[in-house]
């Protein structure tokens, strides 16, 4: 199925943010704006929390999700706050990462994230239609000089269910990965009716029946937290096992990539319709009784669900396919809960594009602020428009992937970057 690229810029948005301030957007525009640099996050803590309460604010900028991977990776911090007098206008959560000898000004946890918006008050997002201006920008890079050579704001889409970013007027190059999403319709049935409807009722009651007739399954959604620190180490197991298999290497063996995942679903929710990290599987009934062929991984933000990663195995019921029903047994749990988006996340896979009727192009900004920034910024840009031309190009894209696999067979290969 071929998926138009577009941005999701007409879905209804539920459970709108109230404003946080209650002054006139007018006085945002008049007024002197203010940046100050921080070096931790718990002085921003109240403010921070105040405006991720924006419905369309990404789960990715939230406190709790940042908070977590701060206390793994330890990464220097420079979260950029601007303010109109005692009125903060928006937060850009930083960390400061090193490579090659350059240190770039990324979002926290940018390795990990599907989407990125940053943080803006009611009033700033009024205020500022046509986005940050050249003097906001150039604030921002002078509050950054001595600890950031560019900033690299990274999967941004220019336009997201409704709201024009206020980033994007900033220097732009097209991210080489796009993301993937199903607006959900006013029913279950409404929503399968935007992919082939007929097909996949066929293969998920023959997927059903398959399995009713071993004893039956069971959708784990949620539940104890200790369940759910199992279920993502079997996630672990199952994901290393498929990379081996693939001849890829496992972006997720590290200790520190372990550790942030089980903190995020250890992040106390105060707010059942805000979700850091929640586990869901298929478990199994009768014959093979206990045995969990798929897992996934979800985020919820709102109204706004992200499927963050999924695993499976293969070694019981294959022909189940249970990734496959475990996606529509997700989605349909999902559609009971005021759920209007459920994002497959960025990267092109063929089963992503068998569920998803909309695609999003992403973009990064980058901006150099000094001279071995301007450097890099150019390389970057190199660098990312290459990938992108090659992910664009399936034969080439397809030898590519077979070189990697080569690569990482060998006995003295070293692990090789995903892109």
């Amino acid at each position: 199925m071929q998926t138009p690229k577009l941005d999701i810029e007409t879905m209804p948005v539920a459970n709108a943010a109230p404003d946080s301030t209650a002054a006139p957007a007018r006085r945002a525009a008049n007024d002197t704006l203010r940046i100050d640099l921080f070096d931790s996050m718990e002085p921003l803590e109240s403010e921070w929390r105040a405006l991720e309460r924006d419905n369309l604010a990404s789960l990715h900028q939230g406190y709790d999700w940042c908070s977590a991977w701060v206390a793994t990776y330890n990464n220097p911090l420079a979260i950029v706050r601007g303010s109109f007098g005692a009125r903060t206008a928006f937060i850009l959560p930083l960390e400061i990462v090193r490579a090659n000898m350059v240190r770039s000004a990324q979002f926290i946890a940018a390795r990990r994230s599907n989407i990125n918006t940053g943080l803006f008050s009611r009033e700033f997002l009024e205020a500022a239609e046509g986005g940050l201006t050249a003097s906001q920008r150039d604030a921002i890079a002078q509050a950054l000089q001595g600890k950031a050579d560019l900033v690299v704001l990274q999967n941004m889409p220019l336009g997201w269910r409704g709201r024009r970013s206020l980033l994007s007027h900033m220097p732009l190059v097209e991210n080489q990965n796009h993301a993937f999403q199903l607006p959900f319709l006013s029913s279950f049935d409404e929503t399968l009716k935007q992919l082939n409807a007929k097909r996949r009722r066929k293969k998920n009651r023959q997927q059903t029946r398959l399995l009713q007739d071993l004893g039956g399954f069971e959708h784990i959604a949620g539940g104890p937290v200790d369940e759910q620190h199992m279920l993502l180490d079997l996630f672990f197991q199952q994901k290393a096992v498929r990379f081996k298999e693939a001849g890829l290497p496992d972006v997720f063996q590290s200790p520190d990539a372990k550790a942030f995942l089980h903190r995020l679903i250890d992040s106390v929710r105060s707010d059942p319709s805000s979700v850091p990290l929640e586990m869901h599987a298929v478990r199994l009934k009768g014959t093979h009784e206990g045995h969990v062929p798929a897992v996934a991984a979800i985020s919820r933000k709102g109204d706004h669900v992200i499927c963050q990663f999924t695993s499976i195995d293969e070694t019981v019921v294959p022909a189940s396919s249970p990734g496959e029903l475990l996606f529509w047994v997700m989605i349909e749990h999902f559609h009971k809960q005021d759920v209007a988006l459920f994002d497959f996340g960025i990267g092109d896979q063929l089963y992503k594009r068998s569920w998803c009727p909309a695609e999003t192009v992403q973009y990064d900004a980058i901006l150099p602020i000094s001279a071995l920034g301007h450097v890099a910024a150019f390389a970057q840009r190199g660098v990312t428009r290459t990938k992108a031309a090659i992910k664009a190009n399936p034969k080439i894209y397809g030898f590519i992937q077979r070189l990697r696999s080569q690569a990482s067979h060998a006995p003295t290969a070293e692990p090789v970057d995903k892109d």
